[in-house]
């Protein structure tokens, strides 16, 4: 490193560290992105250096629904194993976010002592991101429609990744889902070594496509793919009956796998972090020990205890996620152990200001078992015209069905526990937004 380049990566780290302390002291927020808008603009190359000092190199996490689980899946099989890793667990997953977690981990001079780092990386950024820094390893975990008014179509995006991938190095490690079509198609055509984690369980298969579906053509040819079942959304076991495409091979089998965390989901997180460590030369049974220890992230299946009762939150911010949650959620209310549910929808900049997903969303399946279900959240009676459209075909009373309107947020939380009974679960589907609420009502502080 030139000695102008020492001297203005000094200049950056001091800065990032000193807006880092201020921000924080006056209760600002968590410093997790404007320290790093600041320092980019003292030294335009500033991420790349700071990547280049990742010893045994960086882990971009990028896909629709996952990252945050299996980042801190990626990150505890890795700190068990005695590496230091730094992780932007504060989930600002932007250029600007990705320099302040970088930051944070270096010196006065901005040296980085670390091992591993693993950044969650927003879809829409990677390519630029690939621009100017070089990862050792890249895991996709899938692409899906998300926030309406933010992205485009998962095709776009899948080019856009395949153009930036390319160049860079053949050493470079790509862990693909194999399930979903784009990019079993977009790994086949890399000349990178390129691995598959995916399912092979059809017991698991869902009993037709749900509405919350975006890829069931041919990547290659466009021709309407051969599904013989799908497990979430577009994700399967497929082959296209016009030009031959067919699903990669995976590297390790789903039904040997360990499962702590709940959800088909979870599966995949669980998976995709396996077979990548298990390339990353860490062997099985040690991988193994950590998945069978491993807590939830916040939000994200994790349960707590108030009032001695048991609280679960899933976050869903998408159809996919919302349909696999309900999927979770009814495979438990039907052992007569999770009869109420609350749903938070938000409709702010982290959750996406178009709430129109959520008539994508199979509520019907949520509907159909009965049960209590209060709504809440800024845009409360849009969930609850959804729900109640959904109930209008079934017997209310044979049901047992109830839907329950609560515009304020602590009303509503305090109206589920207390339809709540201590030997059964409360299940909380909040967006995002949605669940920092919900968790600093339920346990008194805010997450970031």
């Amino acid at each position: 490193m030139h000695l102008l380049d020492r001297v203005r990566l000094g200049l950056a780290v001091g800065v990032a560290k000193t807006v880092t302390g201020i921000v924080r002291s006056l209760g600002l927020g968590a410093a997790s992105v404007l320290p790093g808008e600041i320092s980019r603009r003292l030294h335009p190359r500033l991420l790349p250096l700071l990547f280049e000092q990742v010893s045994q190199g960086v882990i971009l996490v990028v896909g629709t629904n996952g990252k945050t689980t299996t980042s801190l899946l990626l990150k505890q099989i890795l700190s068990d194993r005695g590496y230091t890793v730094i992780h932007n667990s504060s989930g600002a997953n932007l250029i600007n976010g990705l320099i302040t977690v970088l930051l944070g981990s270096a010196d006065m001079t901005g040296k980085i002592s670390a091992d591993y780092a693993i950044l969650e990386v927003d879809e829409n950024i990677l390519p630029l991101l690939l621009k100017n820094c070089t990862p050792k390893y890249i895991l996709a975990l899938n692409l899906f429609r998300d926030q309406l008014d933010r992205y485009g179509e998962v095709d776009t995006i899948a080019q856009r990744w395949g153009k930036a991938i390319s160049p860079l190095p053949e050493n470079t490690t790509i862990v693909l889902n194999a399930d979903d079509p784009t990019l079993s198609s977009l790994g086949q055509k890399l000349q990178q070594k390129v691995l598959y984690f995916g399912l092979n369980e059809p017991e698991l298969y869902l009993d037709e496509i749900p509405h919350a579906v975006d890829s069931i053509y041919c990547p290659s040819c466009g021709h309407l793919l051969d599904y013989q079942g799908v497990y979430l959304s577009h994700l399967g076991d497929y082959n296209c009956p016009s030009c031959g495409f067919a699903k990669s091979p995976v590297a390790l089998a789903s039904k040997e796998h360990p499962q702590i965390l709940i959800g088909v989901y979870n599966k995949y997180n669980t998976l995709a972090a396996s077979v990548l460590t298990q390339a990353m030369g860490i062997k099985t049974p040690e991988i193994y020990s950590t998945v069978k220890n491993f807590k939830a992230a916040f939000g994200r299946a994790e349960e707590l205890e108030i009032d001695q009762k048991q609280v679960r939150i899933m976050l869903s911010k998408n159809p996919v996620g919302m349909n696999e949650t309900i999927r979770a959620v009814n495979n438990i209310k039907k052992t007569g152990k999770s009869p109420v549910t609350l749903l938070v929808l938000n409709d702010r900049i982290p959750d996406g200001t178009d709430v129109s997903w959520i008539w994508d969303v199979d509520t019907e399946e949520l509907v159909k078992l009965g049960g209590t279900l209060v709504v809440s959240g800024d845009r409360v009676y849009d969930m609850a015209l959804r729900l109640n459209y959904s109930s209008e075909s079934i017997d209310h009373e044979q049901t047992n069905f109830a839907l329950v309107v609560k515009e304020d947020l602590s009303a509503a939380i305090s109206t589920a526990l207390e339809y709540t009974k201590p030997t059964e679960t409360l299940h909380i589907i909040p967006t995002y937004s949605a669940m920092l609420e919900v968790r600093e009502i339920l346990v008194g502080r805010k997450i970031l």
